[in-house]
C-alpha cells in the first residue's frame, strides 16, 4: 500500500481536522438545526428528512466530539435533548458564513429562504468576518497565512 503523497497537507492542519469532524452534509445540517433551537431527535429527523440510522450516527459523533451535549429530559423510556456545547456554539459563524454564501450565489429569484434578524437593531443581519484587533472586515485579500505555534514542517 502506497502512502498518499498529499496526506501531510491535512494531518494536523486546522481546516483538515475540522472537516474530518463536521465536513459532511448531515452533520452541518444537524448543527444548523441546533443553532435554530431544534433539540429533539424526532424534530431533527422530521425537519431534515434524514434516515434515522444516519441521524443516530451523526449525533453520536457530535456528542463524542463535544459539540453537542445529550441532556436527559424524560425517563421510562429515557429521552434526551441535544444541546450545543460551548465548542459547538463557536461553529455558529461557520454556519452563517455558509448560509450567507448560499444566499448570495444559490438562492432563487425569490431570495433567501431564511434571514437572521438582529435583536439589537431589528434589521436583517448581514454578517461579516471582522478582525478582533481593529474591527476591519477580513477578506482573502487582506490577510496573509503564516506558520503558527503548532506548525510542523511536512517530511
Amino acid at each position: 500500500m502506497t502512502a498518499d503523497p498529499l496526506a501531510h497537507r491535512f494531518d494536523g492542519e486546522s481546516v483538515g481536522r475540522t472537516l474530518e469532524l463536521v465536513g459532511e452534509k448531515w452533520t452541518l445540517l444537524i448543527l444548523r438545526e441546533a443553532f435554530f433551537g431544534v433539540r429533539r431527535y424526532g424534530e431533527l429527523a422530521r425537519n431534515l428528512a434524514i434516515p434515522r440510522p444516519t441521524l443516530s450516527a451523526r449525533l453520536r459523533t457530535l456528542v463524542d466530539a463535544g459539540l453537542l451535549e445529550r441532556v436527559l429530559y424524560a425517563t421510562e423510556p429515557d429521552r434526551h435533548d441535544y444541546r450545543l456545547s460551548a465548542a459547538g456554539q463557536e461553529l455558529f459563524s461557520t454556519i452563517v458564513t455558509l448560509m450567507r454564501w448560499g444566499d448570495a450565489h444559490l438562492a432563487g429569484p425569490e431570495g433567501p429562504p431564511i434571514v437572521l434578524r438582529h435583536h439589537r437593531c431589528g434589521q436583517a443581519a448581514d454578517p461579516r468576518l471582522i478582525c478582533g484587533g481593529c474591527g476591519e472586515e477580513i477578506t482573502a485579500h487582506n490577510v496573509t497565512p503564516e506558520p503558527g505555534p503548532g506548525f510542523t514542517q511536512p517530511e
